[in-house]
């Protein structure tokens, strides 16, 4: 967390957005963590509680559309490509596709709130074709739900320890 909180000091609320967009499409940085140290640093009014919610719903939003856009272009050869390395065989990658076609909504929604699904989500989104504008709707419901309780944590948790 001091390299976040280093860039967040340099950089403010860019540093939100993209240190969430770069999570979310699957770099190593903790998102969960992160949006509870920007609660806390908005409980001691470093940031804005507000604004750190608006910047993280969209870092969060561009970075799902990243993974859609991703796996809308590179799509099911990247799958057959590599697929394996990760655990992502074809026959495996299947079921997902019927998964997806069932619960995609409903995938999408809850994905933010489950680590690594989270990530994946975008990309079997982009790859199984589910029409970009239901999944941008769907992407900013959960977006905003999972911001605001995230932050909302790190926030009372921050006032309840430091009165």
């Amino acid at each position: 967390m001091e390299m976040a909180a280093e860039l967040l000091s340099q950089y403010g609320y860019l540093a939100i957005v993209v240190m969430l967009s770069l999570g979310i499409v699957g770099l190593p940085i903790p998102d969960e963590t992160l949006m509870l140290f920007i609660g806390y640093l908005a409980s001691i009014h470093m940031l804005n509680f507000c604004l750190s919610v608006f910047f993280s719903f969209v870092g969060s939003v561009t970075g799902m559309t990243v993974s859609y856009v991703i796996g809308r272009k590179l799509g099911y050869a990247i799958i057959e490509k590599y697929g394996k390395w990760i655990g992502l065989t074809p026959k495996r990658y299947e079921k997902v596709r019927v998964w997806f076609s069932k619960y995609g909504i409903w995938t999408v929604l809850f994905s933010y709130f489950i680590p690594g699904v989270r990530h994946a989500s975008g990309y079997i989104s982009g790859i199984g074709v589910m029409p970009f504008k239901k999944y941008l709707l769907i992407c900013c419901i959960g977006a905003i739900i999972w911001t605001v309780v995230f932050i909302s944590i790190g926030y009372f948790v921050g006032v309840r320890y430091l009165a």
